[in-house]
Protein backbone atom coordinates (compact mmCIF):
# COMPACT_ATOMS: atom_id res chain seq x y z
CA UNK A 1 0.00 0.00 0.00
CA UNK A 2 1.57 3.60 -0.88
CA UNK A 3 0.44 7.23 -0.04
CA UNK A 4 0.95 9.83 -2.11
CA UNK A 5 4.46 10.77 -0.93
CA UNK A 6 5.59 7.47 -2.92
CA UNK A 7 7.50 9.69 -5.83
CA UNK A 8 8.71 6.59 -7.91
CA UNK A 9 10.66 7.77 -11.26
CA UNK A 10 9.00 8.16 -14.30
CA UNK A 11 9.81 5.61 -16.63
CA UNK A 12 10.98 6.18 -20.42
CA UNK A 13 8.53 4.92 -23.20
CA UNK A 14 10.01 2.13 -25.23
CA UNK A 15 9.47 3.10 -28.74
CA UNK A 16 10.63 -0.31 -30.01
CA UNK A 17 7.51 -1.95 -28.85
CA UNK A 18 4.89 -1.76 -32.07
CA UNK A 19 1.99 -0.86 -30.30
CA UNK A 20 0.66 1.27 -33.13
CA UNK A 21 0.77 -2.32 -35.26
CA UNK A 22 -0.92 -3.95 -32.22
CA UNK A 23 -3.57 -1.53 -31.84
CA UNK A 24 -4.84 -1.66 -35.54
CA UNK A 25 -5.76 -4.73 -34.96
CA UNK A 26 -8.09 -4.60 -32.38
CA UNK A 27 -11.27 -2.29 -34.26
CA UNK A 28 -13.12 -1.88 -30.66
CA UNK A 29 -9.81 0.82 -30.05
CA UNK A 30 -11.51 3.02 -32.42
CA UNK A 31 -14.67 3.85 -30.20
CA UNK A 32 -15.49 7.16 -29.25
CA UNK A 33 -17.79 9.14 -26.34
CA UNK A 34 -17.89 12.32 -26.67
CA UNK A 35 -15.40 12.43 -29.80
CA UNK A 36 -13.03 11.16 -26.86
CA UNK A 37 -11.17 7.90 -28.21
CA UNK A 38 -12.40 5.10 -25.48
CA UNK A 39 -9.35 4.31 -22.71
CA UNK A 40 -9.90 0.75 -22.10
CA UNK A 41 -8.76 -0.22 -18.61
CA UNK A 42 -11.25 -2.94 -17.92
CA UNK A 43 -9.30 -5.67 -19.39
CA UNK A 44 -8.94 -7.44 -16.12
CA UNK A 45 -11.95 -8.10 -16.79
CA UNK A 46 -11.89 -9.21 -20.60
CA UNK A 47 -9.52 -7.85 -22.50
CA UNK A 48 -10.47 -6.59 -26.54
CA UNK A 49 -9.82 -9.10 -28.92
CA UNK A 50 -7.86 -8.96 -32.80
CA UNK A 51 -10.42 -8.99 -36.17
CA UNK A 52 -8.63 -11.95 -36.40
CA UNK A 53 -10.75 -13.88 -33.60
CA UNK A 54 -13.72 -12.22 -34.74
CA UNK A 55 -13.48 -13.41 -38.06
CA UNK A 56 -12.77 -16.64 -37.11
CA UNK A 57 -15.40 -17.41 -35.35
CA UNK A 58 -17.62 -16.11 -38.01
CA UNK A 59 -15.56 -18.14 -40.40
CA UNK A 60 -16.01 -21.43 -38.05
CA UNK A 61 -19.44 -21.20 -38.19
CA UNK A 62 -20.02 -20.66 -41.84
CA UNK A 63 -17.24 -23.01 -43.11
CA UNK A 64 -16.92 -25.74 -40.92
CA UNK A 65 -19.92 -25.65 -37.79
CA UNK A 66 -20.08 -29.48 -37.24
CA UNK A 67 -20.10 -31.66 -33.87
CA UNK A 68 -17.05 -34.08 -33.36
CA UNK A 69 -16.01 -36.98 -35.20
CA UNK A 70 -18.06 -36.96 -38.04
CA UNK A 71 -17.39 -39.14 -41.27
CA UNK A 72 -17.85 -36.03 -43.69
CA UNK A 73 -15.90 -32.82 -44.35
CA UNK A 74 -17.20 -30.11 -41.96
CA UNK A 75 -16.73 -32.42 -39.12
CA UNK A 76 -13.34 -33.61 -40.23
CA UNK A 77 -12.26 -29.74 -40.81
CA UNK A 78 -13.34 -28.93 -37.60
CA UNK A 79 -11.64 -31.77 -35.56
CA UNK A 80 -8.60 -31.24 -37.51
CA UNK A 81 -8.87 -26.86 -36.28
CA UNK A 82 -9.52 -28.29 -32.73
CA UNK A 83 -6.42 -30.35 -32.88
CA UNK A 84 -3.97 -27.25 -33.70
CA UNK A 85 -5.89 -25.63 -31.18
CA UNK A 86 -4.63 -27.75 -28.80
CA UNK A 87 -1.12 -27.39 -29.90
CA UNK A 88 -1.42 -23.89 -29.85
CA UNK A 89 -2.64 -23.81 -26.40
CA UNK A 90 0.02 -26.61 -25.42
CA UNK A 91 2.48 -23.28 -26.85
CA UNK A 92 1.24 -20.80 -25.41
CA UNK A 93 1.50 -22.85 -22.23
CA UNK A 94 5.00 -24.39 -22.52
CA UNK A 95 4.42 -27.87 -22.30
CA UNK A 96 5.02 -30.69 -25.39
CA UNK A 97 1.91 -32.29 -24.47
CA UNK A 98 -1.36 -30.61 -26.47
CA UNK A 99 -3.29 -33.85 -25.20
CA UNK A 100 -3.36 -32.87 -21.86
CA UNK A 101 -5.09 -29.35 -22.70
CA UNK A 102 -8.36 -29.23 -21.93
CA UNK A 103 -11.22 -26.87 -23.24
CA UNK A 104 -14.23 -25.59 -21.31
CA UNK A 105 -16.81 -22.91 -20.61
CA UNK A 106 -14.32 -20.80 -18.11
CA UNK A 107 -11.69 -21.09 -15.96
CA UNK A 108 -14.24 -21.25 -12.52
CA UNK A 109 -16.31 -23.96 -14.35
CA UNK A 110 -13.22 -25.90 -15.29
CA UNK A 111 -12.16 -25.66 -11.53
CA UNK A 112 -15.21 -26.75 -10.07
CA UNK A 113 -15.45 -29.97 -12.15
CA UNK A 114 -11.93 -30.42 -11.78
CA UNK A 115 -11.65 -30.18 -8.38
CA UNK A 116 -14.52 -32.95 -7.12
CA UNK A 117 -11.90 -35.59 -9.34
CA UNK A 118 -8.98 -34.55 -7.50
CA UNK A 119 -11.10 -34.27 -4.21
CA UNK A 120 -11.44 -38.39 -4.36
CA UNK A 121 -8.05 -38.74 -3.49
CA UNK A 122 -8.04 -36.75 -0.25
CA UNK A 123 -9.26 -38.09 3.14
CA UNK A 124 -10.13 -36.73 6.07
CA UNK A 125 -6.92 -35.36 8.02
CA UNK A 126 -5.68 -34.11 4.30
CA UNK A 127 -4.98 -30.17 4.16
CA UNK A 128 -5.39 -27.60 1.32
CA UNK A 129 -3.65 -24.38 1.08
CA UNK A 130 -5.30 -21.91 -0.18
CA UNK A 131 -4.19 -17.93 -0.14
CA UNK A 132 -6.02 -14.82 0.36
CA UNK A 133 -4.36 -12.73 -2.67
CA UNK A 134 -6.66 -14.96 -4.87
CA UNK A 135 -9.79 -14.56 -7.27
CA UNK A 136 -12.31 -16.54 -5.41
CA UNK A 137 -12.57 -19.09 -8.38
CA UNK A 138 -9.28 -20.75 -7.09
CA UNK A 139 -10.41 -20.34 -3.61
CA UNK A 140 -14.38 -22.07 -3.38
CA UNK A 141 -13.86 -24.96 -5.39
CA UNK A 142 -11.06 -26.33 -2.82
CA UNK A 143 -12.79 -25.28 0.12
CA UNK A 144 -15.65 -27.07 -1.22
CA UNK A 145 -13.78 -29.90 -2.40
CA UNK A 146 -12.11 -30.18 1.43
CA UNK A 147 -15.47 -29.81 3.30
CA UNK A 148 -16.68 -32.79 1.15
CA UNK A 149 -13.75 -35.31 1.23
CA UNK A 150 -13.34 -33.77 5.02
CA UNK A 151 -9.91 -32.77 5.03
CA UNK A 152 -8.75 -29.15 6.52
CA UNK A 153 -8.42 -25.73 4.47
CA UNK A 154 -5.45 -23.35 5.71
CA UNK A 155 -4.78 -19.71 4.73
CA UNK A 156 -2.16 -17.86 3.60
CA UNK A 157 -2.19 -14.45 4.28
CA UNK A 158 -0.56 -11.49 2.61
CA UNK A 159 1.24 -8.63 3.65
CA UNK A 160 -0.78 -5.35 3.29
CA UNK A 161 2.08 -2.90 3.24
CA UNK A 162 2.96 -4.28 -0.65
CA UNK A 163 0.19 -6.90 -0.83
CA UNK A 164 2.76 -9.82 -1.64
CA UNK A 165 2.55 -12.87 -0.28
CA UNK A 166 3.54 -14.15 2.88
CA UNK A 167 6.14 -17.24 2.01
CA UNK A 168 7.14 -17.37 5.65
CA UNK A 169 3.33 -18.19 6.91
CA UNK A 170 3.47 -20.43 3.43
CA UNK A 171 6.47 -22.50 4.59
CA UNK A 172 5.10 -23.01 8.34
CA UNK A 173 1.74 -24.13 6.85
CA UNK A 174 2.76 -26.96 4.76
CA UNK A 175 3.09 -30.03 6.16
CA UNK A 176 3.22 -34.21 5.25
CA UNK A 177 -0.65 -34.05 5.20
CA UNK A 178 -0.25 -31.37 2.77
CA UNK A 179 -2.43 -32.53 -0.61
CA UNK A 180 -2.67 -29.36 -2.62
CA UNK A 181 -1.54 -25.73 -2.73
CA UNK A 182 -3.43 -23.73 -4.92
CA UNK A 183 -2.21 -20.07 -5.48
CA UNK A 184 -2.49 -17.46 -8.20
CA UNK A 185 0.52 -16.08 -10.55
CA UNK A 186 -0.79 -13.03 -10.35
CA UNK A 187 -3.15 -11.28 -8.55
CA UNK A 188 -6.23 -9.90 -10.52
CA UNK A 189 -7.04 -6.97 -7.89
CA UNK A 190 -3.73 -5.79 -6.96
CA UNK A 191 -1.61 -7.03 -10.11
CA UNK A 192 0.92 -9.10 -7.64
CA UNK A 193 3.17 -11.56 -9.05
CA UNK A 194 3.54 -14.30 -7.23
CA UNK A 195 6.93 -16.89 -7.14
CA UNK A 196 5.19 -19.39 -8.25
CA UNK A 197 7.93 -21.54 -9.71
CA UNK A 198 9.14 -21.08 -5.57
CA UNK A 199 6.30 -22.19 -4.68
CA UNK A 200 5.82 -25.48 -6.67
CA UNK A 201 9.35 -26.20 -4.90
CA UNK A 202 8.17 -25.77 -1.51
CA UNK A 203 5.02 -27.56 -1.93
CA UNK A 204 6.96 -30.40 -4.07
CA UNK A 205 9.04 -30.84 -0.86
CA UNK A 206 6.30 -31.84 1.50
CA UNK A 207 4.33 -34.05 -1.02
CA UNK A 208 1.93 -31.56 -2.07
CA UNK A 209 0.59 -31.11 -5.52
CA UNK A 210 0.33 -27.26 -6.65
CA UNK A 211 -2.48 -25.73 -8.68
CA UNK A 212 -1.58 -22.43 -10.56
CA UNK A 213 -4.48 -19.94 -11.64
CA UNK A 214 -3.05 -18.02 -14.76
CA UNK A 215 -5.90 -16.42 -15.78
CA UNK A 216 -4.71 -12.63 -14.77
CA UNK A 217 -0.73 -13.21 -15.99
CA UNK A 218 -1.83 -15.06 -19.10
CA UNK A 219 -1.80 -11.48 -20.97
CA UNK A 220 1.50 -10.23 -18.96
CA UNK A 221 3.75 -12.81 -19.00
CA UNK A 222 4.81 -15.92 -20.53
CA UNK A 223 3.60 -19.04 -19.03
CA UNK A 224 5.59 -21.85 -18.72
CA UNK A 225 3.99 -25.38 -16.82
CA UNK A 226 7.76 -27.32 -17.11
CA UNK A 227 9.91 -24.08 -16.25
CA UNK A 228 7.35 -23.97 -13.18
CA UNK A 229 6.91 -27.39 -12.39
CA UNK A 230 3.43 -26.93 -11.08
CA UNK A 231 1.18 -30.12 -11.90
CA UNK A 232 -2.15 -27.78 -12.79
CA UNK A 233 -2.80 -24.50 -14.46
CA UNK A 234 -5.98 -23.23 -15.64
CA UNK A 235 -6.65 -19.53 -17.24
CA UNK A 236 -9.26 -18.23 -19.59
CA UNK A 237 -9.18 -16.81 -23.16
CA UNK A 238 -11.17 -14.00 -23.13
CA UNK A 239 -8.29 -12.34 -20.96
CA UNK A 240 -5.43 -13.15 -23.32
CA UNK A 241 -7.47 -11.13 -26.43
CA UNK A 242 -9.96 -13.94 -27.20
CA UNK A 243 -13.51 -15.13 -26.39
CA UNK A 244 -14.85 -16.51 -23.28
CA UNK A 245 -13.37 -19.85 -23.91
CA UNK A 246 -11.44 -21.55 -20.15
CA UNK A 247 -8.33 -23.46 -20.32
CA UNK A 248 -6.91 -26.30 -17.84
CA UNK A 249 -3.75 -28.28 -18.27
CA UNK A 250 -2.31 -31.04 -15.94
CA UNK A 251 0.19 -33.24 -15.90
CA UNK A 252 -0.99 -35.85 -18.76
CA UNK A 253 0.28 -39.13 -16.28
CA UNK A 254 -2.32 -37.22 -13.42
CA UNK A 255 -5.23 -36.69 -15.84
CA UNK A 256 -5.16 -40.15 -16.98
CA UNK A 257 -5.11 -41.68 -13.60
CA UNK A 258 -7.63 -39.51 -12.13
CA UNK A 259 -11.48 -40.03 -12.53
CA UNK A 260 -13.51 -37.31 -14.46
CA UNK A 261 -16.93 -36.72 -14.04
CA UNK A 262 -18.03 -37.36 -17.48
CA UNK A 263 -21.33 -39.70 -19.55
CA UNK A 264 -20.47 -42.87 -20.40
CA UNK A 265 -20.77 -42.39 -24.08
CA UNK A 266 -17.90 -40.08 -24.15
CA UNK A 267 -13.94 -41.04 -25.01
CA UNK A 268 -11.82 -41.91 -21.69
CA UNK A 269 -8.64 -40.67 -23.69
CA UNK A 270 -7.23 -37.16 -23.45
CA UNK A 271 -8.15 -34.51 -23.79
CA UNK A 272 -11.98 -35.87 -24.55
CA UNK A 273 -12.07 -37.41 -20.84
CA UNK A 274 -12.21 -34.10 -19.14
CA UNK A 275 -14.30 -32.11 -21.63
CA UNK A 276 -17.80 -32.29 -21.49
CA UNK A 277 -20.14 -32.47 -23.95
CA UNK A 278 -20.32 -30.44 -27.21
CA UNK A 279 -17.66 -27.70 -26.74
CA UNK A 280 -17.81 -24.03 -27.85
CA UNK A 281 -16.20 -25.08 -31.20
CA UNK A 282 -16.27 -21.48 -32.79
CA UNK A 283 -14.81 -19.91 -29.45
CA UNK A 284 -11.54 -22.47 -29.66
CA UNK A 285 -11.55 -20.67 -33.61
CA UNK A 286 -10.81 -17.79 -31.61
CA UNK A 287 -8.52 -18.91 -28.77
CA UNK A 288 -6.67 -20.10 -31.74
CA UNK A 289 -6.89 -16.96 -33.42
CA UNK A 290 -5.55 -15.05 -30.26
CA UNK A 291 -2.48 -17.33 -29.79
CA UNK A 292 -1.60 -16.39 -33.74
CA UNK A 293 -1.66 -12.77 -33.02
CA UNK A 294 0.76 -12.96 -29.68
CA UNK A 295 2.89 -14.77 -31.89
CA UNK A 296 2.50 -12.28 -34.70
CA UNK A 297 3.63 -9.79 -32.59
CA UNK A 298 6.63 -11.84 -31.52
CA UNK A 299 7.70 -12.13 -35.27
CA UNK A 300 6.50 -8.42 -35.57
CA UNK A 301 9.61 -7.96 -33.04
CA UNK A 302 11.87 -11.12 -33.97
CA UNK A 303 11.08 -12.25 -37.51
CA UNK A 304 13.38 -14.87 -37.25
CA UNK A 305 11.25 -16.89 -34.38
CA UNK A 306 8.99 -19.02 -36.82
CA UNK A 307 8.60 -22.02 -34.39
CA UNK A 308 5.12 -20.94 -32.22
CA UNK A 309 6.61 -21.06 -28.95
CA UNK A 310 10.02 -18.38 -30.06
CA UNK A 311 7.39 -16.26 -31.29
CA UNK A 312 5.45 -16.03 -28.41
CA UNK A 313 8.71 -16.02 -26.33
CA UNK A 314 9.50 -12.60 -28.09
CA UNK A 315 6.15 -11.04 -27.57
CA UNK A 316 5.81 -11.77 -23.93
CA UNK A 317 9.51 -10.86 -23.51
CA UNK A 318 8.72 -7.04 -24.89
CA UNK A 319 5.10 -6.93 -23.72
CA UNK A 320 6.10 -7.25 -19.77
CA UNK A 321 8.72 -4.42 -20.74
CA UNK A 322 6.62 -2.42 -22.30
CA UNK A 323 3.74 -2.62 -19.78
CA UNK A 324 6.11 -1.89 -16.89
CA UNK A 325 7.42 1.13 -18.32
CA UNK A 326 3.13 1.95 -18.79
CA UNK A 327 2.66 0.94 -15.21
CA UNK A 328 5.93 3.36 -13.84
CA UNK A 329 4.16 6.19 -15.24
CA UNK A 330 1.15 5.34 -13.65
CA UNK A 331 1.98 4.85 -10.14
CA UNK A 332 4.41 8.11 -10.65
CA UNK A 333 1.58 9.88 -11.83
CA UNK A 334 -1.14 8.36 -9.00
CA UNK A 335 1.54 9.33 -6.68
CA UNK A 336 1.33 12.87 -7.35
CA UNK A 337 -2.47 12.74 -6.41
CA UNK A 338 -2.84 13.37 -3.01
CA UNK A 339 -6.38 12.25 -3.05
CA UNK A 340 -5.36 8.95 -4.24
CA UNK A 341 -3.94 5.37 -2.65
CA UNK A 342 -2.56 2.98 -4.27
CA UNK A 343 -2.47 -0.27 -3.09
CA UNK A 344 0.20 -3.04 -3.65
CA UNK A 345 3.56 -2.76 -4.94
CA UNK A 346 4.83 0.76 -6.27
CA UNK A 347 8.18 0.89 -5.41
CA UNK A 348 9.85 0.66 -9.04
CA UNK A 349 13.10 -1.35 -7.58
CA UNK A 350 9.97 -4.15 -7.47
CA UNK A 351 7.74 -3.95 -10.95
CA UNK A 352 8.82 -7.46 -12.01
CA UNK A 353 6.62 -8.64 -9.06
CA UNK A 354 3.61 -7.15 -10.24
CA UNK A 355 1.68 -6.84 -13.51
CA UNK A 356 0.22 -3.33 -14.73
CA UNK A 357 -2.71 -3.98 -12.60
CA UNK A 358 -3.39 -1.03 -10.42
CA UNK A 359 -6.33 -0.88 -7.13
CA UNK A 360 -6.91 2.64 -5.99
CA UNK A 361 -8.87 4.27 -3.60
CA UNK A 362 -9.75 7.99 -3.99
CA UNK A 363 -10.67 10.22 -0.29
CA UNK A 364 -13.34 12.01 -2.01
CA UNK A 365 -15.66 9.65 -4.13
CA UNK A 366 -16.11 6.09 -3.60
CA UNK A 367 -15.06 3.47 -5.71
CA UNK A 368 -18.85 2.85 -7.34
CA UNK A 369 -18.62 7.02 -8.08
CA UNK A 370 -14.85 7.55 -8.99
CA UNK A 371 -15.49 4.21 -12.00
CA UNK A 372 -18.88 6.71 -13.09
CA UNK A 373 -17.12 9.43 -13.36
CA UNK A 374 -14.26 8.00 -15.23
CA UNK A 375 -16.27 6.49 -17.55
CA UNK A 376 -18.47 9.49 -18.96
CA UNK A 377 -15.06 10.83 -19.90
CA UNK A 378 -14.66 7.60 -22.14
CA UNK A 379 -12.27 6.08 -19.83
CA UNK A 380 -13.38 2.73 -18.84
CA UNK A 381 -12.50 0.82 -15.37
CA UNK A 382 -14.12 -1.76 -13.21
CA UNK A 383 -14.93 -0.81 -9.47
CA UNK A 384 -16.13 -3.34 -6.30
CA UNK A 385 -13.81 -6.49 -5.62
CA UNK A 386 -13.95 -8.12 -8.80
CA UNK A 387 -13.94 -11.64 -6.54
CA UNK A 388 -11.15 -10.79 -4.89
CA UNK A 389 -13.17 -11.41 -1.84
CA UNK A 390 -10.56 -12.52 0.32
CA UNK A 391 -8.30 -9.04 -0.87
CA UNK A 392 -11.12 -6.59 -0.16
CA UNK A 393 -12.14 -8.02 3.40
CA UNK A 394 -8.61 -8.22 4.52
CA UNK A 395 -7.76 -4.85 3.82
CA UNK A 396 -11.32 -3.72 5.12
CA UNK A 397 -12.60 -2.51 1.55
CA UNK A 398 -16.02 -3.86 1.97
CA UNK A 399 -18.54 -3.43 0.84
CA UNK A 400 -17.32 -1.08 -1.41
CA UNK A 401 -14.05 -2.53 -2.51
CA UNK A 402 -11.42 -0.24 -5.22
CA UNK A 403 -11.50 0.69 -8.39
CA UNK A 404 -9.22 -0.70 -10.91
CA UNK A 405 -6.94 0.26 -13.28
CA UNK A 406 -5.94 -2.38 -15.68
CA UNK A 407 -3.07 -1.46 -18.50
CA UNK A 408 -2.58 -3.94 -21.28
CA UNK A 409 -0.04 -3.70 -24.19
CA UNK A 410 -2.55 -1.88 -26.48
CA UNK A 411 -2.71 0.75 -24.40
CA UNK A 412 -0.35 4.15 -24.82
CA UNK A 413 1.21 6.74 -22.91
CA UNK A 414 -1.07 9.39 -23.86
CA UNK A 415 -3.65 7.35 -22.36
CA UNK A 416 -1.97 6.80 -19.01
CA UNK A 417 -1.86 10.88 -18.98
CA UNK A 418 -5.40 11.22 -20.00
CA UNK A 419 -6.04 9.62 -17.20
CA UNK A 420 -4.39 11.23 -14.94
CA UNK A 421 -4.97 14.30 -15.97
CA UNK A 422 -9.22 13.11 -15.31
CA UNK A 423 -7.85 12.34 -11.70
CA UNK A 424 -6.34 15.86 -11.46
CA UNK A 425 -9.46 17.47 -12.21
CA UNK A 426 -10.85 16.27 -8.51
CA UNK A 427 -7.65 17.72 -6.77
Amino acid sequence: MSTATSRPARATPNTNFPVEWCRSQFPALVREIDAQTVVYLDGPAGSQVPRRVVDAIGDYLIEMNANHGGLFASSRESDAMLETAHEAVADLLGTTSPESTVFGANMTSLTFAFSRSLARSWQPGDEVIVSRLDHDANVTPWVLAARDAGATVKYVDFRHADCTLDLDQLKALLSPKTRLVAVGCASNCVGTVNPVREIARLAHDAGAQVFLDAVHYAPHGLIDVAAWDCDYLACSAYKFFGPHVGILWGRPEVMTSLTPYKVRPSSDTLPERWMTGTQNHEGIAGVLAAIEYLADLGRQIAPESVDRRAALTAAFAEITTYERQLCGQLIAGLGDLPSVRTWGITDPQQFDQRVPTLAITHRKLPPAELADYLGLRGIFAWHGNFYALQVTESLGLEPSGLVRLGLLHYNTATEVERLLAALRELE
